[in-house]
């Protein structure tokens, strides 16, 4: 095919388009060979807008089952903007695979952009992922061909206190106009917006507000930037002044609810009995988070929780507090679709059992013991009944695994991997599973063990309904390193299993967004500190990612990490994750039970995580033999340690 360049605002769509495909900077060629020196430079190629360099490099690339990203590329740059003829024959050509729906992404972009809405009708339907975009693009598109009631359709997205689409916009000012998002909804998003201290995106939703109703830009910087100081005396004439005052009182409450609570006596007599319970459950939410024993008092002011987040937290508070019948009060009270979640779903027949229901607990913990995670296996131990893990029912022959590898998606996604392209290689690989079902699944996911691919022989083996293959979704890779190094630091190796398996998904190569490293995520700065404890030697951040290396370091900080904390697992694993400091914070003075401890963990990443590492930690103990103990067991009754200021980076 041959290239010709096109107009830099055409090229600029589809190069933006494809960036999120990558999502990452790649290394020049000057260190590459062969097929994947032809790849690096052929997309650089295209990135630059070259046309000529992307022809000469896509020839090895166009007989290689890379070929799609070649004529992707290439595709790209022949596009007239007017013409649809090349992107239909690469959709045609390719159809179904991972470039063909990132194509259809863009070109839809573009179709938006010049307006051409029948066209971007004829092809939406046919995108399988989802874009908030261009679902208010397919709504300009039916309302510019004569559906007037699509604008309505968007409504519900533009309750955020997150930036929306640019696309959106405009049927969000015709929304506006219209009176259909009405003045009261904007201050209710706009209260959304300041508490999150998003102050940009709030002063572009303030100018959503008739002129008169509008908050001072200036008034609204000075409560942003120090909210004490504005509150000593501040403006309560009008609506808009005491709105301002609201949002200071708001940004206290993060940091320190009690002195929020006072602020707000002195002034919450200039309010309304609506701005009162809004305010006040705000401030008592903020101390639940806290683990303050004053929040469910603040919350009975307020007059109960405003919002499910409230309701939840007050639930915890509660247990905390083991006052049974508020828990079952508070769950009952919680909207259907919340209600139905697991830990709420365990925790109603906890508070059921303290009440002496144990029909109704029973059949709660029945429903839940089927799932194969944190609350199914507590549930199944309230039954009394051991944690067990299934036979494999279900082994894939040489045939199956050879006829998934022979799929080009996987073909293309094993290719990448060899080349070191983990993140299309990963995007890839996701696509081509998407559809498979659950023999297909476990073939495609012993096919990646048998790769050295463990990320994606465990979720792929997860994504499996009625095959429970625990052999693959606990892998133990690694096992002579690590059972010498757990021996060595007298670590449970079960649970050092379980928290990698969590970080990284044993994933050697792995690096987080916020630069933790390997198997183990070590930070830069806990990996030095770590080596000076050691005594390493010429130690540099360059080898962190080493299988052994990050294994000697990361097990050291583990074990360390115990030490410090009264050699409490669940207490260590949070800390892994959040911080030491934070992980003895949560306590409380007296002895908690540690399912109670991890539910009230303020941080939802945090919180999902200690459930999942110590689930995992059941199922390699059972795995590897170890002498047997309940989940709950595991958990046990924390308490403080009597270790004063913990040592660590």
């Amino acid at each position: 095919m041959r290239a010709r360049k096109i107009r830099s605002s055409d090229r600029n769509l589809f190069l933006a388009i494809f960036s999120l495909l990558c999502g990452l900077v790649l290394s020049g060629p000057a260190h590459s060979s062969g097929l994947e020196y032809d790849f690096l430079a052929a997309k650089e190629a295209y990135a630059a807008g070259d046309a000529s360099s992307l022809e000469a490099h896509s020839a090895s690339i166009l007989n290689s089952p890379l070929a799609p990203y070649a004529e992707f590329w290439q595709t790209a740059l022949t596009l007239s903007g007017d013409d649809p003829q090349p992107v239909e024959d690469f959709l045609k050509k390719y159809k179904g695979t991972l470039l063909a729906e990132r194509m259809r992404n863009a070109w839809l972009k573009h179709l938006a952009k010049k307006g051409q809405w029948q066209l971007f009708l004829d092809q939406y339907p046919k995108l399988e992922s989802s874009d908030p975009g261009l679902f208010c693009s397919s709504l300009e598109a039916r309302n510019a061909l004569g559906d007037k009631k699509a604008y309505g359709e968007a409504k519900p997205m533009w309750m955020s206190a997150t930036p929306l689409p640019q696309s959106c916009q405009p049927i969000f000012d015709s929304l506006l106009a219209s009176g259909e998002i009405s003045t009261d909804a904007v201050r209710k998003r706009l209260r959304l917006i300041l508490e999150s201290g998003n102050l940009t995106l709030a002063t572009e939703v303030n100018d959503d507000l008739p002129a008169n109703e509008r908050l001072s830009a200036k008034l609204l910087r000075s409560a942003y930037s120090n909210p004490y100081h504005y509150l000593k005396n501040p403006r309560l004439s009008t609506r808009s002044e005491r709105e301002v005052a609201l949002f200071a009182v708001l940004r206290i409450a993060r940091e320190d609810p009690a002195q929020a609570k006072a602020y707000w006596s002195d002034i919450s007599s200039k309010y309304g009995a609506a701005d009162r319970s809004y305010l006040l459950a705000r401030i008592a939410f903020r101390a639940a988070l806290n683990h303050m024993p004053e929040a469910l008092s603040w919350f009975d002011e307020a007059g109960g929780p405003q919002t499910p987040e409230e309701s939840q937290w007050a639930i915890r508070e509660a247990l905390r507090l083991k006052d049974w019948n508020r828990v079952l009060e508070g769950i009952d009270s919680l909207p259907p679709q919340v209600q139905s979640d697991e830990a709420w779903q365990y925790w109603k027949a906890r508070a059921l059992e303290h009440k002496g229901r144990n029909s109704e607990a029973n059949a709660l913990f029945a429903a839940l013991s089927h799932q194969r995670d944190f609350y199914g296996q507590l549930a199944l131990e309230e039954m009394g009944t051991v944690i067990t893990v299934p036979e494999n029912a279900y082994r894939p022959s040489r045939k199956e695994i050879e006829a998934v590898r022979n799929l080009p998606g996987i073909q293309r996604s094993l290719l990448l991997y060899s080349m070191g392209l983990r993140y299309f290689a990963t995007r890839e690989w996701i696509w081509a599973v998407r559809n498979f079902d659950d023999h297909e699944l476990i073939s495609a996911a012993e096919l990646a063990k048998s790769e050295g691919l463990y990320d994606r022989a465990i979720n792929t083996a997860e994504k499996a309904k009625t095959i429970e293959d625990f052999d693959l979704r606990f892998l133990a890779p690694y096992r002579s390193i690590m059972h010498e190094q757990t021996k060595l630091l007298d670590l449970d190796e079960a649970w050092v299993y379980g928290l990698i398996r969590q970080e990284s998904r044993f994933v050697t190569a792995a690096k987080s967004g916020v630069g933790a490293s390997g198997l183990m995520q070590l930070m830069p700065a806990t990996a030095s500190w770590v080596a000076r404890k050691m005594g390493l030697r010429n130690y540099r951040n360059s080898i962190v990612s080493e299988l052994e290396t990050n294994i000697s370091l990361g097990t050291y900080y583990l074990k360390h990490v115990l030490g410090e904390l009264g050699n409490q697992p669940v207490l260590a694993s949070a800390a892994y994750n959040a911080g030491p400091s934070r992980a003895r914070k949560w306590l409380d003075q007296e002895p908690m039970e540690g399912a109670i401890y991890i539910e009230s963990i303020p941080f939802g990443e945090t919180r999902d995580y200690v459930k999942k590492v110590m689930s995992n930690t059941e199922y390699y103990a059972i795995s590897f033999g170890q002498e047997s103990r309940t989940l709950k067991q595991r958990l046990g009754m924390l308490k403080r340690s009597d270790a004063g200021q913990i040592e660590g980076p």
